[in-house]
């Protein structure tokens, strides 16, 4: 079971992952939507979406360098592992409880407006279920171990190396065998998520409007005054070149 939870079902994930957003991307092109609801309230929205996405962003960064930094560059770097685990937990503790609340308030608002309630998919309600689930437990593992309930477990000794193997495509599935429960399931929630990512509204993260960085400027020329009273009208073939 061990070898099946942390040596084949983060790969499955993955599959899943990659395969749907491909075929949603081919087969599903103007699917891949927030589904915006903000015409049928915007005031909860307005509060909600920011909090639980600037949230997350840092949360996702976080796990980013819990997990692919290994603890050697820290310590080469002069950062103690206290310390290290001090700037960690204080950051992570402000994003998570921001993407909490955000996610709180969505949900709330998704129940408690009947406008938004009828526009709800039924993927919604698996998708909040997994995404509340993967967040409550990734809070309850920071409190736990920073209260030294997991009798002094060191994530970034066991799970960050096992999450490190998988990329090797030699996963060491006993450093997550002998994790506590409690990451164990916030991992298993984890890889969850990814597989739900391309069959539910959290698709259109992969739609982020990126190119409006690079599009071309918008030229605006003034008008002279009198220009127009001057110039003699084109014909109607020039005016088409």
């Amino acid at each position: 079971m061990d070898l099946l939870l942390w040596g084949v079902l983060p790969y499955v994930s993955v599959v899943l992952l990659v395969a749907g957003t491909v075929w949603r991307g081919r087969h599903d092109r103007f699917g891949i939507t927030t589904h915006s609801s903000q015409l049928h309230e915007s005031r909860l929205l307005r509060i909600g979406s920011p909090l639980f996405h600037f949230g997350m962003a840092f949360v996702v960064l976080g796990h980013v360098v819990g997990l692919l930094v290994p603890m050697s560059w820290t310590d080469a770097v002069g950062l103690s592992d206290h310390a290290y685990h001090l700037m960690a937990v204080s950051t992570g503790a402000v994003a998570g409880v921001a993407a909490v609340v955000g996610i709180g308030i969505l949900v709330y608002r998704r129940l408690r407006v009947p406008a938004v309630r009828r526009a709800s998919l039924r993927s919604d309600r698996v998708m909040y279920a997994v995404l509340l689930g993967a967040m409550a437990l990734g809070l309850l593992a920071t409190v736990l171990n920073s209260t030294g309930q997991t009798d002094g477990y060191n994530y970034r000794e066991g799970v960050s190396v096992w999450f490190r193997s998988l990329f090797a495509l030699s996963p060491d599935w006993a450093l997550m065998a002998g994790a506590p429960l409690v990451f164990k399931l916030h991992v298993l929630f984890g890889f969850t998520l990814f597989a739900l990512i391309p069959y539910s509204r959290l698709v259109h993260m992969f739609a982020a409007p990126v190119r409006y960085f690079f599009r071309p400027f918008v030229v605006y020329r003034r008008r002279r005054p009198g220009r127009l009273a001057t110039r003699e009208p084109k014909r109607g073939w020039e005016r088409v070149s």
